[in-house]
């Protein structure tokens, strides 16, 4: 059953790239809103993927900022917006990861959620090439044509570039023209959401751990948002007994009363593996 702070209330989901696709069925059916978009917010002027706007703030600020901003202009106080980064992996660096925030504002209730997703399951990917069959295999490598290239003159040139590639003729006729031109082609993931399924399938997992992290409601006053909001390491080891850097408990706080609730031994382990203990292992 919907929550009854939610139900049929009007949610705009701040998005030019067509993230309301996956985003509002999950929310429409979990929260009873009604949700809706602006087709005339150019969230492109918070930066873009390909460098012609930089982004000025990190993942989390933007995505406050966005969905503020589209809340104003449409005089709404129920809002979401996502923002994405790409690049490697923090812990495993030779890999390239989606690392998704999603942000949830009620201003009717005072209330700020916030999720992440952070997956390997991502096509991000760009290359120097000079010849067809280099465009050719790197085209089929990233899931080309269900999912977008972007093609211009060097990755840090945005002179000419030219975006949302999703057909073979029409990839081979800009790289030639690129090639003629300037003897050499950068080609790149287009990584807006719309160009892009296997991007929008990992912000749709991060919409249905936005939808866990609302449920959760703080067992004091009731209100949604009753989240982990610190990890507290030293789980002991089982040889030596020394506090591990592994997850010892977890701290759920509610940002209305301020209630806490600490969790222990979160990952069902109360000793940890000296495989892990930096006393046993260094």
């Amino acid at each position: 059953m919907p929550n009854a702070l939610f139900q049929n209330r009007k949610l705009i989901i701040a998005t030019k790239h067509k993230k309301e696709m996956v985003i509002a069925p999950i929310l429409e059916k979990s929260l009873g809103v009604i949700c809706f978009t602006d087709h005339n917010l150019d969230t492109d002027t918070l930066g873009t993927f390909t460098g012609e706007i930089e982004r000025e703030n990190d993942p989390i600020v933007t995505a406050r900022k966005k969905c503020l901003w589209a809340m104003e202009l449409n005089n709404c106080d129920l809002g979401v917006a996502s923002e994405g980064s790409f690049g490697p992996h923090p812990s495993s660096f030779f890999v390239n990861a989606d690392d998704e925030f999603l942000i949830f504002i009620d201003k009717k209730n005072d209330l700020e959620i916030i999720v992440r997703e952070l997956s390997l399951e991502t096509n991000f990917n760009g290359a120097d090439i000079k010849s067809e069959q280099e465009l050719l295999d790197f085209a089929s490598m990233i899931r080309f044509p269900s999912h977008a290239l972007i093609l211009r003159k060097s990755k840090s040139d945005n002179t000419s570039i030219v975006k949302g590639i999703t057909d073979w003729t029409h990839l081979k006729n800009e790289f030639y023209a690129l090639n003629s031109k300037y003897d050499r082609v950068y080609v790149e993931t287009d990584m807006r959401a719309m160009f892009n399924p296997l991007r929008m399938s990992v912000i749709e997992t991060a919409t249905k751990k936005l939808i866990d992290a609302i449920n959760s409601c703080c067992p004091n006053c009731d209100i949604p948002g009753f989240v982990v909001s610190d990890v507290k390491k030293g789980l002991k080891c089982s040889l030596c007994g020394f506090p591990t850097k592994s997850p010892l408990s977890l701290l759920y706080k509610c940002q209305k009363c301020s209630f806490v609730k600490e969790e222990m031994y979160p990952n069902n382990k109360t000793k940890e593996d000296p495989m892990y203990c930096d006393n046993c292992n260094p």
